[in-house]
């Protein structure tokens, strides 16, 4: 894996042997340590069936915490299942969404999604803020948003990115599920070709993934209070807007909950994450599944970029999926701790986040 750092082509060798690498993470281990929840490795990668299995289990054995359904078909025809997460509760509860495995090579997404629903329910009983958390709040949580074409990155194709739908037109398959929602839909920063990796799609929500995640999100979002998409790699966490350059409405709100989020997950090992509008901390993009949550209603919509900044890429080793979790685990619940708090918006309150050295604004 090689990076060019200029047009005149200066490439630096990160991982020599690329296969290698990867056959690391499919690898020939003992089944056992994937299967049974007590024996169940949260520090390896694991396939869509070994993930779907883990999930039938955990609701089975903490059914007074998990919730298991399904919200949908994907394109090839697989369960798009979600786990609610949280004391069961005669009262309308807040709740929060946290998806994972938007695109297929990123595997640290699933890994964290398991992660949150393994300490979370772990930590339930010794951890005040958690077992707050679960009292008052409910998670919706899609380990695996793009089934099939995670399916496909474990079967055939390691870096793929897109979901499997076929075109009529051309022989390229699968379409951007974050360029796919209907909000500035394939504007600037999405691609109209279909054999592109930012391809947009047809027409919005042409993706039953997207189409059944806007769905749910739609029909839930007076009580949905935060939207998190979990991605790698770049160490940011992002917010709206993708595709323009402008300040949200809740600005000083949202910026608080971001500097919380990413001074929580610094505490863990000091590793520092960007934070900002993800048109300016990362890239323009239209269609993104946050600006889609913003646009309709909820106020906290954002997008972590794990680990890490492109050595590993999206390679990161299981060595890393502990320290990763552990960090991300730290900024998704102080995001969810804040939305049991009224925010302050006068910029007065928060003085420390203008004086903030991570530049990137």
């Amino acid at each position: 894996m090689c990076v060019s750092n200029s047009p005149a082509s200066i490439h630096r060798v990160f991982i020599t042997n690329l296969q290698k690498e990867i056959e690391k993470q499919t690898g020939y281990r003992s089944p056992r340590r994937r299967r049974s929840e007590s024996q169940y490795d949260y520090e390896v990668y694991h396939s869509l069936e070994e993930i779907q299995s883990w999930m039938f289990e955990m609701n089975r054995t903490h059914s007074k915490l998990v919730d298991m359904f399904s919200i949908g078909k994907s394109y090839e025809g697989r369960p798009l299942y979600v786990l609610q997460l949280g004391k069961r509760s005669r009262a309308q509860k807040k709740a929060v969404w946290i998806d994972c495995g938007v695109h297929a090579r990123e595997w640290i997404g699933p890994a964290f999604c398991q992660w949150f629903v393994k300490e979370a329910i772990s930590s339930y009983q010794y951890d005040s803020v958690m077992r707050r958390l679960l009292n008052q709040v409910n998670f919706y949580i899609m380990p695996v948003f793009n089934v099939d074409g995670y399916h496909f990155s474990w079967t055939t194709d390691r870096f793929w990115r897109k979901t499997r739908s076929k075109n009529h037109k051309f022989h390229c398959r699968g379409v951007d599920a974050n360029r796919n929602w209907k909000v500035k839909w394939c504007d600037e920063g999405a691609s109209s070709h279909p054999c592109d990796d930012t391809y947009c799609g047809p027409f919005p929500e042409s993706e039953p993934e997207v189409k059944a995640v806007a769905k749910f999100l739609r029909k839930h979002k007076k009580r949905v209070k935060a939207y998190i998409s979990i991605h790698a790699y770049a160490q940011m966490l992002l917010y709206p807007y993708s595709y323009k350059y402008a300040t949200i409405p809740n600005f000083n709100c949202v910026e608080s909950a971001a500097n919380n989020a990413v001074t929580a997950l610094y505490s863990a090992y000091g590793v520092r994450y960007r934070y900002g509008p993800a048109s300016t901390t990362l890239y323009v993009s239209s269609g993104s599944s946050i600006d889609w949550a913003y646009r309709n209603g909820i106020q906290y919509a954002f997008a972590f970029e794990l680990r890490d900044t492109g050595y590993f890429g999206f390679l990161l080793p299981e060595s890393l999926i502990s320290p990763t979790c552990t960090e991300t685990m730290r900024a998704v619940k102080a995001i969810a701790s804040g939305l049991l708090k009224k925010c302050e918006t006068e910029r007065h309150r928060f003085p420390y986040i203008y004086k903030h050295t991570l530049g990137h604004i």
